[in-house]
């Protein structure tokens, strides 16, 4: 019998049970990685996330022939694969993981899961991190995620049975031949190598002060794990990381700062598979609002010179800009300008989620599809049981970047302003502008406290009129965090606390 082990986003072969199971049977196994040409089409793929993933196939090709086999990348569907193979190499098995993905994803899976069932090809899956497939209770998914945790890491096959009927092919120019144009010329480097050593890094002295220095954009950068779009890929596995933070956190030479940064960063991990899991609970939420009566706060078509200002970083409005010209440029930004670059874009530009929501994901590397859609949603107050968070681009300005470092980094149009003038640069007399410049920079869209006041005032009159508390209890039953027994319905209220940060993305 043959085995293919199918690699989606778990590009590794450390912790990596399908891969130790068909290695254990010492039967022939294929590793199989297919370029599917129609999910590079979506709206929400890109270039810098197939050049991450490109990197991490040559990593992987390395790890496995380090064991005696090798990586077989083909392009097309991934039905047609299978048909070849079966035909030329008698395929008996399919072993792969879990993926929580987008709708083109999950129907993917089903027709391949419809074809081994038609074909007597045995197929099956493991779970990828702590997502439960048909959780029944969000009561027990808690510890569902902890007991996964707590296994042990797997080691990687020193050696993987080969299929003799399998000649050499060109893996490397099969995955060097396929492109996806987009420019994002300091995006991470992909590849589990890349993965461990960012780890290490991290664990080793990046760690101190991390829940303190992840806001501001100029220390999240090094304060971060940046691990994320090696997560996301699965170049290093979650469980993994995990347990090395806490072996280090509960070491007894580690000092309390750094315990108490390892705490703060493995709680991230939590929320990394609390919110993946409302995808899974829901696949809906790629395309509609998680609190579906929200979906209907906002009709007609988006504003297409709004829109395109905020794509281009050109809302006049400088943290939000350098924001998001530094995203487009690297890939990357931490999570506090995220969930800015988004608010903003719901709130103040009043644009329905949807666009900026494909926008981000695709000039994300790291661009998870169950962390994004509830994150961009959460956000937008459309989740129904969140706080709004309604951001002030000129307070988030002058309390994250006081002295102007990154706005200056990201927009050389307002280089020589002085710190107290660079947050409102609209503001500057015309003596003023002539004195230090600034004049190129682009006026602001709209006046950011007028336009906040008129969409809280909207989301609230909608809420008071349209939402049913019906609605909004099914989905703190479905989707809420809790530990434990389920307790009486909490009061539902939104205010401009802090409550969004809490429940933040992965960095």
């Amino acid at each position: 019998m043959t085995t293919v082990v199918w690699f989606k986003r778990d590009l590794r072969t450390r912790d990596h049970a399908p891969l130790v199971a068909a290695a254990s049977t010492g039967e022939p196994v294929i590793p199989l990685y297919v370029i599917e040409d129609d999910y590079w089409q979506l709206p929400d793929t890109s270039g810098r996330q197939w050049a991450f993933i490109r990197d991490s196939l040559d990593d992987l090709d390395r790890q496995l022939r380090n064991a005696g086999s090798q990586l077989l990348v083909v392009r097309g569907s991934v039905i047609d694969a299978l048909k070849q193979l079966r035909t030329h190499h008698g395929i008996n098995r399919i072993f792969c993981h879990q993926e929580t993905g987008g709708q083109w994803t999950y129907e993917r899976d089903r027709a391949v899961i419809g074809w081994c069932s038609e074909n007597q090809v045995e197929f099956r899956e493991w779970n990828q991190f702590g997502v439960v497939r048909r959780l029944s209770d969000r009561d027990v998914w808690d510890r569902a995620w902890t007991e996964l945790m707590r296994q042990p890491v797997l080691e990687a096959p020193a050696a993987i049975p080969k299929s003799d009927t399998l000649q050499a092919f060109p893996t490397g120019d099969t995955v060097q031949d396929f492109t996806v144009p987009d420019e994002c010329p300091d995006r991470q480097i992909g590849g589990s190598a890349r993965g461990d050593k960012l780890l290490a890094s991290f664990l080793d002295r990046r760690c101190v002060g991390y829940q303190y220095n992840i806001s501001s954009p100029n220390t999240a950068v090094r304060a971060c794990s940046r691990l994320s779009p090696h997560i996301a890929y699965g170049t290093v596995s979650l469980r993994e990381i995990y347990q090395q933070a806490k072996a280090t956190g509960n070491h007894r030479n580690t000092l309390p700062r750094k315990k108490k940064s390892l705490t703060s960063f493995r709680s991230r991990l939590h929320w990394h598979c609390h919110f993946i899991q409302k995808l899974e609970d829901e696949p809906e939420l790629e395309l509609r609002a998680m609190h579906r009566e929200m979906e209907a706060l906002k009709a007609g078509p988006n504003d297409t010179e709004r829109l395109q200002r905020w794509q281009e970083g050109q809302t006049g409005w400088p943290l939000v800009d350098a924001s998001m010209r530094a995203l487009s440029h690297s890939g990357w930004i931490n999570f506090r300008m995220r969930a800015m670059l988004m608010a903003i874009a719901s709130y103040q530009l009043w644009l329905h989620w949807r666009d900026p929501a494909l926008h981000l994901a695709r000039l994300f590397t790291d661009f998870e599809p169950g962390i994004h859609y509830s994150q961009t949603q959460m956000q937008s107050g459309l989740t129904g049981i969140n706080a709004l968070r309604i951001y002030n681009p000129v307070l988030q300005s002058q309390k994250l970047d006081p002295d102007g470092e990154f706005i200056r980094r990201w927009i050389p149009e307002l280089a020589g302003l002085p710190s107290e003038m660079i947050h409102t640069p609209w503001l500057m007399t015309p003596t003023q502008k002539e004195r230090y410049g600034g004049n190129t920079y682009i006026s602001p869209v709209c006046d950011h406290e007028q336009a906040a006041r008129v969409a809280r005032k909207a989301v609230g009159d909608f809420r008071k009129q349209q939402v049913s508390q019906e609605e909004t209890w099914r989905v703190l039953n479905r989707h809420g965090s809790r530990k434990g027994p389920r307790q009486a319905r909490p009061k539902l209220k939104g205010n401009r606390d802090d409550t969004a940060d809490q429940l933040s993305l992965f960095d």
